[in-house]
């Protein structure tokens, strides 16, 4: 048996990272989950200098085909300057040069506060803690790869239920060896499960990939753990929607939407 993952990716010469096994989702071994891909993605944003300390406060991603769990080439760039705001790129790369995510992401100033917390504060907290959730088996024949990197908590609801649902996320490994995950990272490596921790539809039966991932940063999390409060709308035809709201331990964070694209499953 291979030793657990410590990282979901190594890094290599020339902004190419390597893959572990913890970035596989649970359709495949061999292709990734959507966390880690939009958290390496925030990383570039973030790394961007514009000569002034900034916060993302959109990030929006697009994913352009199945992200391999294969070496990965990381390229940013500013496509909206601004002296108050500004319009961040970055993209990833398969190993035959196909951009297959990009995500912009809308940097904004990174004010400090008279009386620490800003006008709007953090809102009304949950009434729940991590310590009140418990743990869930996902379904037998998913991939285990990022389900394993990431300690659930489940308050309401459960991936093997449909219908919404409420979850503490906890990513146990580093996004990059000897990097500690900055709050944005953490918060993307989860948000993205909102689609699969709210599945409307039996999973066995039903696909619900998301094509794209929108989120609205209030504040960037404090602590360890992260909430979804999450939902999915499914329409007539092949488009479903999952939302979510997220939340740390002192209140709401942010926001997330998902476009599903929704059909039978393949047999």
């Amino acid at each position: 048996m291979n030793a657990p993952a410590v990282s979901y990716y190594e890094p290599l010469e020339d902004d190419r990272f390597a893959s572990t096994t913890a970035t596989s989702g649970p359709w495949s071994p061999h292709a990734q989950h959507g966390g880690p891909p939009a958290a390496l993605l925030g990383r570039a944003l973030e790394a961007i200098d514009e000569g002034s300390p900034r916060v993302i406060g959109r990030f929006a991603m697009d994913l352009l085909g199945p992200v391999p769990v294969a070496e990965l080439t990381v390229t940013s760039t500013v496509l909206r300057p601004g002296r108050t705001v500004s319009l961040r790129q970055a993209e990833l790369s398969d190993p035959a040069g196909r951009v297959v995510a990009r995500a912009e992401g809308w940097a904004f100033p990174d004010l400090e506060w008279p009386g620490g917390s800003g006008p709007g504060g953090f809102g009304e907290p949950l009434r729940h803690r991590p310590t009140h959730g418990h743990h869930e088996e996902p379904p037998e024949s998913w991939s285990r790869g990022y389900l394993d990197s990431v300690e659930w908590q489940w308050i309401e609801g459960a991936v093997t239920r449909p219908g919404p649902a409420v979850v503490w996320m906890r990513p146990l490994v580093s996004l990059v060896p000897g990097e500690e995950m900055s709050p944005l990272q953490r918060l993307l490596a989860c948000v993205d499960s909102a689609s699969g921790a709210s599945a409307a539809l039996d999973p066995a039966e039903w696909s619900f990939m998301n094509t794209e991932l929108t989120v609205h940063v209030v504040r960037p999390p404090v602590g360890e753990w992260v909430c979804l409060r999450a939902e999915t709308t499914i329409g007539t035809g092949a488009v479903g929607l999952a939302t979510s709201e997220v939340y740390d331990e002192l209140g709401l964070v942010a926001r997330s939407a998902q476009a599903l694209l929704v059909a039978p499953a393949r047999r």
